[in-house]
Formats: structure tokens, C-alpha cells, sequence
């Protein structure tokens, strides 16, 4: 198993975490998309999106990280990021979502470059775009996360957690006042006293400049 991973991609960060909790071995290449090396032939031979992370496995590639995730559930079921009842599964992708659906993909690099390339916005500009959607995002998860769990959804880490963290790490890059949401950042910590997180850490890649 190989995954295609640059060290700040929100995407492939996610499944490092994820490859890492479950302790599944597997063969790292490094995408610098600085260089938009993903946006290269060899690199799209596998992964015709062009996007960051891919999987590649015995039975294809997968190019989308909430695919890979559940794909490496469902394949490896030791150390379950979706469990519980219908309900509880439903609360994980709910949190999920909210961040790889809603928040993530209007902050992305390929977006952050449009603003700057095409329509001429500034990096002031650009950054007040960045905390727009993050704070809107994480001002409603706070309000979906309960005091009484130690992670997102229960006492252990699950597919939300795996998603908001990458998204926490992207929030302090860009100076978001995470005072403002003290049971993220509470979750925050605690994922990142955990081996598989930490490890997974943008800081802690090979690739990492």
C-alpha cells in the first residue's frame, strides 16, 4: 500500500492519521504541490483528479480521503473510526462533514491560489477569507461537541476527530484565535498526545521544509 501525501495537505494528513491508528504499514511518496508536481503525468496517470492524498492498493487507487477512510474501515476493522449505534455513526460523519464538506474545500491551496492569481487578492485579503470560513465552521462545531466526551463523538478518537484536527493545525497556520472554541482546542491537545497523531503531524514529515 502506498500513500501519495504532501506534509500540509488537510487531505492526506487526515489519512496518515487514520493509517497510523490502525497500524497499517505502507510505503510513503511525497507530492509537493508547491510545485504542482500532482498537476505532472506520472502523478496523473494515478490519480486523474490531480488532487492530494491517493491510495494506491491491490485493488486500484482511491483519490478522495473520506473514500480512503472508510475503505480502510471497512478493510481493516481494528481500531473502528465509525462505530456504535445508527445514531453515533451518524453524529461522526455529522462532525465529519461539517469540516470536509463545508470548511475544507473553500480553503483549500488550489482555492487560496485562485484568489491570488486570478482575481488579484491580496494575502491580507486572502487570510480574512481563510478565518471567515474557519471561524463560521468551527463556531458551529463547538456547539455540536459535548462536554462530557473527551473526542468529538465518545472517549476515543473517530473518523471527526481524524478531520478536525488537520483543520485545527490549518486554522493556527492562518492566526485563528482558537480561544474562541475551547472544546476543539481541548480536543485538539488531546489527539495530539496520541502517538498516531502526532506522528501524523504535518512538522513530523519526511517532506516537511
Amino acid at each position: 500500500m502506498k500513500l501519495y501525501s504532501y506534509f500540509r495537505s488537510s487531505a492526506a494528513y487526515r489519512v496518515r492519521i487514520a493509517l497510523n491508528l490502525k497500524g497499517i504499514e505502507h510505503d510513503m511518496q511525497f507530492v509537493n504541490l508547491l510545485k504542482s508536481e500532482q498537476l505532472a503525468q506520472p502523478y496523473l496517470d494515478k490519480n486523474v483528479q490531480g488532487l492530494l492524498p491517493a491510495l494506491e492498493t491491490d485493488e486500484g487507487v482511491l483519490a478522495q480521503s473520506l473514500a480512503i477512510l472508510e475503505w480502510l474501515d471497512e478493510s481493516y476493522p481494528q481500531t473502528p473510526l465509525i462505530y456504535g449505534t445508527a445514531w453515533q455513526k451518524a453524529q461522526i460523519r455529522n462532525i465529519s462533514y461539517a469540516v470536509a464538506c463545508d470548511i475544507h474545500p473553500v480553503n483549500n491551496l488550489r482555492v487560496l491560489k485562485y484568489l491570488s492569481n486570478e482575481l488579484g487578492v491580496d494575502e491580507q485579503a486572502k487570510a480574512a477569507w481563510y478565518r471567515h470560513w474557519v471561524e463560521l465552521g468551527f463556531e458551529k462545531i463547538e456547539m455540536m461537541l459535548s462536554e462530557n466526551n473527551e473526542f468529538c463523538v465518545g472517549n476515543t478518537p473517530t473518523l471527526a476527530d481524524i478531520c478536525l484536527v488537520p483543520q485545527v493545525f490549518n486554522a493556527l497556520r492562518f492566526n485563528v484565535d482558537m480561544a474562541a472554541y475551547p472544546k476543539i482546542a481541548a480536543i485538539y491537545a488531546r489527539c495530539n498526545a496520541l502517538p498516531a497523531f502526532s506522528d501524523a503531524a504535518p512538522q513530523n514529515q519526511r517532506d516537511a521544509v
